[in-house]
């Protein structure tokens, strides 16, 4: 076990690396002005690119595709500038970019106590999900409570959330390893390199499906019911009152059209299109 766990240390390490380059190729590159100042009709967003049917990335690599991509666009259009969703490395550098302020927003977010340190949240959420306990399909836990969890060994990706009340007891409770994406918890749960999985029901299935990861399967009994909100990095020389006030106006306008739910739909057309 030891051995493994080096191991695995090794290879986030190198994975981490190679996605730091990554992340600084694709932001902070913002329009200027003639006079220096920030272009702030235009710009930079990024997410989770394991987040299927919300996100995914697209097949050149350089952009995000899904249900809140195309709902944060037509935020944008809504409120009058150009927002480009890029691929900008994994989720925990997406979020170190918030902080930096390398990234302008984000498209989906669920809102923890930390978080609230570097970027700011757009009321109303635009999405609501479910977290679930997975685990192999011949391994009963009798998940019911989060209490059922204690003893044993846990999967996640890393710097995810599934809400504070949830974080909270985790971190005091639960023995969670994190590893760099859903796809690879996915695989270490169904080679018997852990016991569950705490990930949300639609992207794990949507993920297990592509990667044919058949011995897996899911508990009704949710961990969490979260919603995903936009956000907009406190560093970001665009967030002013002003254009916080219009994109807000475009989120109250899309959902009172039901947009959201018709691109999710849409969104998970595209995602079996692109994955069969």
């Amino acid at each position: 076990m030891k051995r493994m766990l080096v191991v695995l240390a090794a290879a986030m390490a190198c994975a981490f690396g190679a996605d730091i380059a990554f992340a600084d190729e694709r932001t902070g590159h913002f329009k200027r002005n003639a006079d220096g100042s920030r272009d702030c009709g235009h710009l930079l967003a990024s997410g989770n690119p394991d987040y299927p049917p919300y996100l995914w990335q697209s097949a050149d690599g350089q952009y995000l595709e899904g249900a809140a991509a195309d709902f944060l666009k037509q935020v944008g259009e809504l409120a009058g500038v150009r927002i480009e969703v890029l691929h900008a490395g994994s989720w925990g550098r997406v979020q170190q970019s918030m902080r930096d302020g390398t990234l302008d927003m984000i498209a989906g977010a669920f809102l923890t106590l930390p978080r609230l340190e570097y970027m700011d949240y757009f009321y109303p959420a635009f999405q609501g999900t479910r977290t679930v306990i997975w685990t192999r399909d011949n391994l009963d836990l009798n998940y019911q409570h989060w209490s059922d969890l204690r003893g044993l060994e846990g999967l996640t990706v890393i710097n995810n959330s599934f809400g504070q009340d949830f974080d909270t007891y985790a971190a005091q409770n639960l023995s969670i390893t994190e590893v760099p994406s859903l796809e690879q918890g996915l695989r270490m749960l169904s080679y018997n390199r852990g016991e569950y999985l705490i990930y949300e029901e639609f992207p794990g299935k949507a993920v297990a499906a592509r990667e044919h990861i058949t011995n897996i399967r899911s508990y009704e009994t949710p961990v969490s019911t979260e919603n995903l909100y936009l956000t907009m990095s406190h560093r970001s020389e665009c967030n002013t009152g002003a254009l916080r006030g219009r994109i807000t106006q475009a989120i109250l306008k899309l959902l009172a059209d039901d947009a959201m739910q018709n691109m999710l739909e849409a969104s998970i057309r595209r995602w079996g299109e692109n994955t069969n």
